[in-house]
């Protein structure tokens, strides 16, 4: 886990939250959230990592369960809900951090793109986080209110010639958390969404050649690429009262490259 408060003293201290979707981004949300107090249900299709990071976590002095999770799947999403209820007390929190990519895999434009890859892209992306919502928030409502945050993406904003249907799904995301925002926030429930720049971590150093990831890091005003700690501190903020006055917003963690308001 990361330098911080320490797992017990932290600003999440006391609160339940599941992180829906492991990997490069989902591992240090966990980490981060648990070094802050958290009793943390770690879900991913990958249940042995999930459960192996969960292992980590309570090692370093963490509360956390890792657990089998296909966000796309209602029952699954439900599993995980009920987990964290019945382990911890309630739910505080729910972080769906998971997308798929089988759009960019073809290279194709809205023309030749296969339907068959959009309708799996917006199945997961879109519905998917449909789906968290649907069990995240009566579990909060429940426990008095609480935060849910969205990852989504900068392709959200910006033109590209492929990947139209996860551009697309994104932005249903961005109307699915201010929905949420809205129609909620009386009741205790914020919504956000977070929105990484290029993010350097395990899987993207393995198949970006150097010189593009330097490219990269030279399109931000910071002149550095980003890493999982830094969605990571931005979804703490969100998660804790501190961000209690932040809801149905889009933040842009992306080192200044996109600056828009």
């Amino acid at each position: 886990m990361p330098a911080g408060e320490g797992p017990t003293g932290g600003r999440l201290a006391g609160k339940v939250i599941v992180v829906a979707g492991g990997g490069g981004i989902g591992d240090e949300l966990a980490r981060r959230y648990a070094a802050e107090g958290a009793s943390l249900v770690l879900g991913d299709l990958n249940a042995g990592a999930a459960r192996k990071l969960a292992d980590e976590i309570v090692a370093f002095g963490g509360t956390a369960v890792g657990v089998a999770l296909d966000g796309a799947e209602d029952e699954s999403v439900r599993a995980a809900v009920d987990l964290a209820v019945s382990r911890f007390g309630g739910l505080d929190g729910f972080h769906a951090n998971f997308a798929s990519f089988k759009d960019g895999e073809s290279g194709l434009d809205v023309l030749g793109l296969p339907l068959d890859a959009y309708d799996e892209v917006m199945r997961v992306n879109a519905r998917g986080f449909v789906l968290c919502t649907r069990h995240a928030v009566p579990a909060m409502l429940s426990r008095g209110g609480g935060s849910i945050v969205y990852t989504t993406s900068g392709a959200a904003f910006i033109g590209e010639p492929v990947r139209v249907a996860y551009s697309m799904s994104k932005v249903a995301v961005h109307a699915l958390m201010r929905h949420v925002a809205k129609r909620f926030g009386r009741e205790g429930i914020r919504a956000n969404a977070i929105a990484p720049g290029v993010i350097a971590h395990a899987r993207f150093n393995a198949v970006i050649p150097p010189e593009m990831a330097r490219e990269f890091a030279a399109r931000t005003v910071v002149g550095r690429l980003g890493t999982p700690a830094d969605i990571a501190a931005m979804g703490a903020l969100l998660m804790s009262d501190e961000g209690s006055f932040i809801t149905g917003q889009v933040l842009s963690v992306d080192g200044g490259d996109s600056m828009r308001q």
